[in-house]
């Protein structure tokens, strides 16, 4: 068997991870901040760049570059999606960031390569979630298991829905419908990556993606191209002193 054409790699942070400083961020994304006036929103976006700028950090580590994390700036497309900039020039990478009851999800990716990445924490969710959102073969796949086993399941559907529709750079704006997950019958515990697929409406062929279990969360990658399982990636120290954080109300 040939070697998968390109590597994906993943950082998961947490909300007491975050510096108080601001000093890891570009002027631009200051700007950005200053606009979000709910502190949730504030806290959610800071969590996702801070993950983001670790993995891209590390990542660009392994090319011998090492910029400072306020050189690496994350910047929203015009269809909201997160493009990279490294001192202002465009990087070799692709990302998409997700963050989830105080965690966070990176995945990094070469910039030829189409990426969607999903953090969702495993809780029941109602009936009419699925119902609502779900296509009738994963309604009926939901409804083979009971209790935990079907949150699981719940939570996987829809995690890889969402990273199916930021991979086609949409997110929810397009109906979670159009995109049918095949993950067979997964069980409750898999603390390894496994394989998913995804058939999107209106794109040829499936688009290939990994799910797996982290702590109370379900993490899912999706990529426009076969990769191999998504490596871990260390966040490296960036020597930011770190002061207890006050709790935001959510």
């Amino acid at each position: 068997m040939s070697a998968l054409p390109a590597c994906c790699r993943y950082l998961t942070a947490r909300i007491d991870d975050v510096p108080d400083a601001l000093d890891w961020l570009s002027p631009r994304e200051r700007a950005t901040l200053e606009t979000l006036r709910i502190a949730k929103r504030r806290q959610d976006w800071l969590l996702g760049r801070w993950a983001a700028k670790q993995a891209l950090a590390a990542s660009l580590a392994r090319r011998d570059e090492t910029p400072p994390l306020r050189a690496i700036e994350i910047l929203a497309a015009p269809d909201g999606a997160p493009e990279v900039y490294v001192a202002a020039v465009a990087a070799p990478f692709a990302i998409s960031i997700s963050h989830s009851g105080g965690r966070a999800l990176c995945a990094v990716v070469p910039r030829t390569v189409a990426v969607g990445c999903d953090v969702e924490r495993v809780e029941p969710r109602d009936d009419r979630l699925v119902e609502d959102f779900f296509l009738p073969d994963e309604v009926a796949a939901v409804r083979r298991h009971e209790g935990r086993a079907r949150d699981v399941m719940v939570t996987l559907v829809w995690s890889a829905k969402e990273s199916a529709l930021k991979l086609l750079r949409e997110g929810l704006r397009r109906d979670t419908r159009s995109a049918y997950v095949a993950i067979g019958d997964p069980p409750v515990a898999v603390t390894r990556w496994a394989p998913l697929a995804v058939r999107c409406e209106g794109r040829l062929g499936s688009v290939s993606g990994w799910w797996r279990r982290s702590g109370d969360a379900v993490l899912t990658v999706v990529t426009g191209i076969p990769v191999a399982p998504p490596l871990e990636i260390e966040a490296r120290d960036c020597r930011t002193t770190r002061r207890p954080r006050p709790e935001v109300p959510s």
